[in-house]
């Protein structure tokens, strides 16, 4: 296919580093205009790689037989996205409700001989609050050039170092896909790409846009009632699934639910681990209220509020969710209280159920432990031997499924993910993306938890992304969920905040002493 034949060559993948090398930028530069020019060239690169990939899929087929009603299509698309931006530009905290408004909806889209589940509403925020910012910036970028010399613009100061390494890391994915394969079912390069492209570059944008706001007590009581207002309303739909044992979308779901004995729900989700991981979440955020509002009104809507949430997690039967939540439920309860005694209780709780699991194994479906997680075990050790294979570089971004399958053929090789994200990096990006990533783990850790406790807000993002980092190692899909970049994007702003006002304090007490 020409699709294929144009991914195989140098441009799509020189493109791709270039576009990387901007996201970077637009999240590190310190100059609007850097930033600025940065962003517009993300925006531009994004669409056309993505459309050297999709050029021949099924959702493109009205433009192949209607050319001139797609123009006019993509025009009013566009003019929809300018009166978007205008009005984000008029009002730039919108954007954090919307995002967290659009965070949950995936819209199908077939690519590169593959169906993704992709945010299409959340791009549309995202380029709207890109270009509702960028445009007003090089705008007067321009007015000053041609005009009288003045000052240096704005300087901003400098980023967080996980913001750092997340730069880098993007920028690193891309290069690694040089060496991706570029044939398989999908090739390497093509998953690089459409992970760069769907993921790794809007959301970039997203935490450049989010990280500037000015996180209030009421935006972010706003995006918190957002947020529990829809997972909520997806409960109820989870309900309704459960009630009727009719699902409204995954027909791989359904095909699953009609081979066991039980039925496992996912609203308006395409998985239910997905489904629970959100609810999972949002649960730690409604728990957070909870512990640190002592108003009663506040507490008994909060207890409702999470048996509602509770009773359809249930209904998911995410083990991974599950999981994920203890964990963040023990990140909340050490921050409120004291650390210590939950650690030691954490470690007699998986002491006990480990022995519990290792004698009864048959009690939790342990007795082919690879047949009970659905040939995950089989995936973690193929990859574990993917990263041996090749330790120091690894096999190329993207490629994973192809050299799974290369490797491992037979009847397991249809599940191909590794679900399980330091496996899946280690096998694709070698010891040089491994180290990279838990370096970036360990500053995010450092930057949220530093001087948090006592301060709710970021306590609460704290214990999420906890919680999604664990169930990211079950379930995988760490940088591909804009979830990840929302809570690195709020609590990096929180944390620098935090930092700056210690910092004045303690400036304000020195010049005290002085004068003393």
């Amino acid at each position: 296919m020409l699709s294929i034949a144009v991914l195989t060559g140098p441009w799509p993948r020189l493109g791709l580093v270039v576009a990387a090398a901007c996201a970077a930028t637009a999240i590190l530069a310190r100059s609007d205009e850097r930033r600025a020019w940065a962003m517009l060239g993300a925006l531009v690169l994004a669409p056309v790689l993505l459309l050297v990939d999709v050029w021949h899929s099924p959702q493109l087929g009205f433009v192949h037989r209607h050319p001139l009603e797609a123009v006019i299509g993509a025009l009013v698309a566009l003019a929809v996205l300018g009166v978007a931006a205008w009005a984000i530009h008029r009002v730039p905290w919108l954007v954090a409700p919307l995002t967290a408004l659009t965070v949950p909806f995936r819209i199908p889209i077939a690519s590169g001989g593959t169906t993704n589940n992709l945010l299409v509403p959340l791009y549309f925020v995202i380029a709207a609050s890109a270009l509702g910012w960028l445009v007003p910036v090089l705008w007067r970028a321009r007015v000053t050039r041609s005009g009288p010399a003045s000052a240096a613009g704005p300087q901003r100061p400098p980023r967080l170092l996980f913001e750092k390494l997340l730069a880098a890391y993007v920028v690193l994915y891309a290069l690694q896909s040089l060496y991706s394969p570029a044939t398989g079912a999908p090739a390497g390069f093509v998953k690089a790409l459409q992970n760069e492209v769907f993921f790794y570059l809007p959301f970039a944008l997203l935490l450049a846009r989010l990280r500037d706001l000015q996180w209030s007590r009421r935006l972010l009581l706003q995006c918190l009632a957002v947020t529990l207002t829809l997972a909520v309303a997806f409960s109820f739909v989870g309900y309704v699934e459960e009630i009727t044992k009719h699902l409204i979308l995954s027909s791989k779901l359904v095909l699953s639910n009609s081979l066991h004995a039980y039925f496992t729900v996912n609203s308006v989700f395409f998985d239910p681990n997905i489904f629970g991981r959100y609810l999972a979440l949002a649960m730690l955020l409604a728990t957070t209220v909870l512990l640190y509002d002592e108003r009663v009104r506040v507490q008994l809507g909060s207890i409702a509020l999470l048996a509602i949430m509770w009773t359809c997690l249930v209904f998911t039967l995410s083990r991974s969710s599950l999981v994920a939540l203890a964990a963040g439920m023990a990140v909340l309860a050490a921050m409120r209280w004291r650390a210590r005694p939950v650690i030691y209780l954490g470690l007699v709780v998986v002491v006990i159920g480990g022995a519990v699991v290792v004698t009864h194994p048959s009690k939790f479906g342990l007795q082919n432990f690879n047949l009970a997680s659905g040939g995950r075990a089989n995936l973690i050790t193929g990859g574990v031997q993917l990263f041996l294979d090749r330790p120091l570089t690894g096999f190329g971004s993207g490629s994973f499924t192809t050299e799974y399958k290369h490797h491992f053929p037979g009847p397991a090789a249809s599940v191909s993910d590794s679900h399980n994200i330091a496996i899946t990096i280690g096998a694709e990006q070698g010891i040089i993306g491994e180290l990279l990533y838990l370096a970036l783990l360990v500053a995010a850790a450092v930057a949220l938890f530093r001087g948090a406790r006592g301060d709710p807000y970021r306590i609460a993002v704290a214990a999420a992304f906890v919680a999604l980092v664990l169930h990211t190692m079950l379930y995988a899909d760490f940088l591909e969920d804009p979830v990840t970049w929302t809570l690195l994007a709020v609590g990096g702003a929180l944390a620098a905040t935090a930092s700056a006002r210690s910092t004045r304090d303690t400036g304000i007490q020195h010049d005290l002493r002085a004068v003393a």
